[in-house]
């Protein structure tokens, strides 16, 4: 499609695209994000068009890459490859030159590199076999049964109530078939009538051109050297006979007469289960349910392990503990014990029968049985060119699931998903099952309460948000200006109508947003031990992710008899406090420091507040990033000063900001603290006397030994070296941009 209106109306809406991006303060912020969606909606509507988009999206980045304009360089990429992603007809010039940009980028420092990795490499597979990318995809996200690609991938979104329309199977497989027939044949298709002989074809015949339509395109896909036209030749025998040597001679020779464009072809929205979290094992659960039925063909045997607290049991895994009678002297053994029973008999069977369903030792590799070697590496960005989900982790046992954790909320709602996934690593040391063969993405849109009068507080509730606004600015465009849609959605009064779907710009958006958000950026949990006043109290510990908030109680540590004041000692407000901590130093030597001050409170965020605060190798990359950087907290006393003059004394504030890796505070005055973790007031501890901050490590990466019995029956006792500190992954469309 060469129509000159028609360009011009995409490179409008283009470069209303980038208006957004270069404008520091947009004029309209609730309409932030909507031109993207309805740049897509255009040429979902024409799919004609999408070879035109391509071309003016290509000719864009080169203009960036000249004027080295490299903040716009993310977004025009993904919004590329978006596209390629649905589109059929693509010429190879323009394969080519895309390709070409996607290598010049490998030159760039982090994330661009890494983002165009990935995206060469998925172009080099669909321009060799085209329609692969939208295969995979439709397989993968509607869980459609294929062995050649036996991927499958399920999102759940936490905290909405809502309901989803869903595709049918028999729909996903009917648009698999026809987007990989028009991609191969191109004008030779014949798209009208192909889609109405699949529409009108029965589930049993559907199938059977599913699975040979994937087969011809995963078999050439994993060829070193696929060859186009071999590709080419085996599409054309499943098109002929599916619509017959005559209705596809025409097509090869004059198109279809009956249609004035192509037919669109949808890419189905992802499989997505919403949940309101009500539960604190909730997580476990659904991904152990959504991991058990597609494994129980492969791996049966290895999820009898798994621990499925609250998930009802299969009757073939219950064990019966059976009591031995055998003394273990010879003896003492029957007659006729030596002889064997016999194949079938009553005996051997009711021996099989007693072991079925008995523990099975297994011994893994010493690096495996951490769980530190799951998706973590110590720097802020993925591994260039690691795959996400794919791979073995064991031997003959590959990650064929992909669960992408969506969460909605604000600070406290990341303070409850930090706890959960702290929750799974630690269950994971005893029951290593969901890392081999599960990758967990986790995913977050920021939705805030509109109190309009509490300003203040609405910012201090989506501090990670401003923050992953700062690092990724796609991410700042496209998901968090999603708050007011979201906010207008819940303002609709409810329906009666139980088939009620979400609005489709939020749902686009969502799906955008698990599909494009490749990048993570690693957070670090906090682990907090809290002492009481009260000493039979056992000593209390917890995590948080963004703020830990210190108050002073009005009431005192009680105290037997009686303990008079000296006179002339006056009490300032707050309380004293010592505090120990270690200073985080350039040189990243170990300094610690002690002072003792009086204090009306104190905050530690592990966020800084700007992009100065940001200490500097936080946005540097993961090599040069030391790791200590990564365990920054930023604290901030109200210290209470006292001056003497002829008036008297009085008391005035002041606050001190540092940075350390940990920290112990302790009240010496007898005044009582209160402590709120992740702003959440149901995570509220009192009649605190002292509590130590440090960075959460790796469930048993520090402490586990192995034994290994050498010969002569010594045993050698193995530490790990270093404990690896806990990091949480937010995936976003572009990591940190530096």
């Amino acid at each position: 499609m060469d129509n000159p209106d028609v360009e011009l109306d995409l490179q409008r809406s283009v470069q209303a695209v980038l208006r957004e991006l270069n404008a520091q303060t947009p004029a309209l912020q609730s309409n932030q994000g909507m031109w993207r969606w309805s740049l897509h909606k255009k040429v979902e509507r024409d799919p004609g068009k999408r070879p035109v988009l391509v071309r003016i999206l290509l000719r864009e980045l080169e203009k960036a890459e000249r004027e080295d304009a490299r903040h716009v360089i993310m977004p025009l990429l993904h919004t590329l490859m978006y596209v390629f992603t649905k589109a059929t007809g693509i010429t190879e010039e323009l394969h080519r030159r895309t390709y070409a940009f996607c290598m010049r980028s490998l030159t760039l420092p982090a994330p661009y590199c890494t983002v165009a990795l990935d995206c060469a490499i998925r172009l080099k597979t669909e321009a060799a076999v085209p329609g692969t990318l939208y295969q995979r995809l439709v397989i993968a996200e509607q869980n459609l049964t294929s062995e050649l690609y036996p991927y499958q991938e399920s999102a759940l979104l936490l905290e909405i109530q809502a309901a989803q329309e869903q595709q049918t199977p028999e729909a996903c497989m009917r648009h698999v078939v026809s987007h990989a027939l028009q991609a191969a044949l191109g004008e030779a298709c014949h798209a009208g009538t192909l889609q109405r002989k699949l529409q009108a074809s029965p589930r049993l015949v559907l199938e059977r051109y599913f699975h040979a339509v994937v087969a011809a395109v995963e078999q050439m896909a994993s060829e070193p050297s696929p060859s186009r036209e071999g590709h080419l030749e085996r599409l054309e025998e499943i098109y002929c006979s599916l619509l017959g040597p005559a209705a596809a001679a025409r097509g090869r020779c004059g198109g279809d007469p009956l249609q004035d464009q192509l037919p669109s072809i949808p890419l189905p929205s992802p499989h997505i289960t919403f949940h309101l979290w009500t539960d604190e094992d909730q997580l476990w659960k659904e991904l152990v349910l959504f991991l058990r039925p597609r494994s129980q063909l492969r791996l049966s045997a290895d999820l009898e392990a798994l621990d499925l607290q609250g998930v009802p049991p299969d009757r073939e895994s219950a064990r019966t503990s059976v009591l031995s009678t055998d003394s273990g002297i010879e003896r003492d053994l029957p007659s006729g014990a030596d002889e064997l029973p016999s194949t079938g008999s009553p005996e051997m069977e009711r021996a099989g029968l007693q072991r079925k369903g008995g523990i099975k030792k297994r011994v893994w590799p010493p690096d495996i049985l951490m769980p530190s070697s799951w998706d973590g590496p110590p720097g802020l960005h993925r591994r260039t060119g690691r795959p996400s989900g794919d791979g073995e982790l064991l031997p003959g046992v590959s990650r064929l699931h992909t669960a992408r954790v969506l969460v909605l909320g604000d600070d406290r709602m990341l303070g409850r998903l930090a706890r959960a996934y702290y929750a799974i690593r630690k269950r994971e040391t005893q029951k290593f099952c969901l890392t081999p063969r599960l990758s967990l993405q986790l995913y977050y849109i920021p939705v805030l309460a509109p109190e309009k009068p509490a300003a203040s507080r609405h910012l201090e509730l989506g501090e990670l948000a401003t923050f992953l606004g700062r690092a990724d600015p796609w991410y700042e465009n496209t998901i968090n200006t999603l708050c007011p849609a979201i906010h207008k959605l819940a303002e609709m009064p409810l329906s009666l109508n139980t088939s009620r779907t979400i609005d489709p710009f939020i749902l686009d958006v969502i799906t955008y947003y698990i599909r494009m958000g490749t990048q993570p950026i690693y957070f670090q949990i906090y682990t907090v031990k809290i002492f009481f006043s009260d000493l039979s109290q056992d000593p209390a510990e917890d995590i948080f992710l963004t703020e830990l908030k210190v108050k002073i109680q009005d009431s005192k540590i009680p105290r037997d008899g009686f303990s008079p004041r000296r006179r002339g000692v006056a009490e300032g407000p707050g309380a004293e406090l010592s505090i120990c901590y270690q200073k985080a130093l350039l040189s990243h030597r170990v300094r610690e420091v002690t002072v003792s001050l009086r204090a009306t409170g104190l905050v530690l965020k592990t966020l800084a507040a700007s992009d100065n605060d940001v200490s500097g190798p936080t946005y540097c990359p993961p090599a040069a990033a030391p790791v200590t950087d990564h365990r920054c907290l930023n604290v901030s006393v109200t210290e209470v000063v006292k001056t003497s003059n002829l008036a008297g004394r009085s008391f005035s504030t002041v606050t001190n900001s540092f940075r350390t890796a940990s920290i112990q505070i302790q009240s010496q005055d007898q005044r009582l603290l209160t402590l709120s973790l992740d702003k959440d007031g149901r995570r509220t501890f009192r009649d605190v006397v002292r509590f130590e901050v440090a960075p959460c490590l790796e469930p048993c990466s520090g402490a586990q030994k192995s034994k290994v019995l050498i010969s002569h029956r010594q045993e050698m006792e193995r530490t790990k070296a270093k404990a690896k500190p806990l990091l949480m992954p937010i995936n976003t469309f572009s990591g940190i941009i530096q």
